[in-house]
């Protein structure tokens, strides 16, 4: 593992795309924790029932259930086929699309709440504001944002993960930097949770949770 100050901001999600084809078969065994840390997060979003839910970047389906458990109407997005074609068999109640964060394929105000788990970690900090606009973009008014991510400055290349060849950059954000991200993206910040990371569990990095609301009226 290395860092670097800098990440391409070409071809990001083609390469994503790839590697986490790749990775399908082992991202449930090594993210089983996934889900109970996901449905204690949308308790406190406290969503109301058949609220119409978005799960970006929903790898095997873990926060989805999570939503659907809480009585959403689920829909979640990846952008491997492969990781879509399995979550579609491990989920039949959940409607699984494959599909680019950047550009959703997804009418205006469509949606209730957005779950992104580190999707965004892997988005060159240049275009995180035009992703964060496009998650507004879906949202209905006062439409909820649940983002998880990295603490920190760095981009961490990784040529290895999971015993699998991998070519993927992971950048961290700060709280304080993500928030800005987000105001200037339209949205206001209701909360934010910071925790220390699991022992022997997943790697050891300071994670983060924001809740971020669409308001009624953009903010100029």
């Amino acid at each position: 593992m290395n860092t670097r100050s800098g990440v391409a901001a070409s071809a990001v999600t083609e390469r994503s795309k790839r590697k986490y084809d790749d990775l399908a078969d082992r991202y449930e065994e090594v993210y089983f924790y996934v889900a109970d840390l996901g449905e204690r997060l949308i308790s406190l979003a406290d969503p109301a029932p058949g609220t119409k839910a978005l799960d970006i970047g929903a790898g095997r389906g873990a926060v989805a259930r999570a939503a659907l458990a809480k009585g959403c109407a689920v829909t979640a997005v990846d952008v491997s086929p492969r990781m879509v074609e399995q979550s579609r068999q491990l989920n039949p109640g959940i409607e699984f699309q494959q599909g680019n964060m950047s550009s959703l394929d997804v009418e205006n105000e469509a949606w209730g709440g957005i779950v992104a788990f580190y999707s965004i970690i892997h988005i060159p900090r240049a275009e995180v504001i035009s992703v964060l606009r496009e998650f507004r973009r879906v949202l209905r008014p006062n439409g909820l944002l649940l983002l998880s991510f990295h603490q920190g400055q760095e981009i961490i290349h990784l040529d290895e993960l999971w015993g699998e060849k991998v070519a993927l950059d992971f950048v961290f954000f700060e709280l304080s930097e993500m928030e800005d991200y987000l105001r200037e993206a339209g949205f206001e910040i209701e909360d934010s949770i910071e925790r220390a990371p699991y022992e022997g569990i997943e790697v050891q990095t300071r994670r983060v949770y924001i809740f971020a609301r669409k308001p009624y009226h953009i903010l100029m």
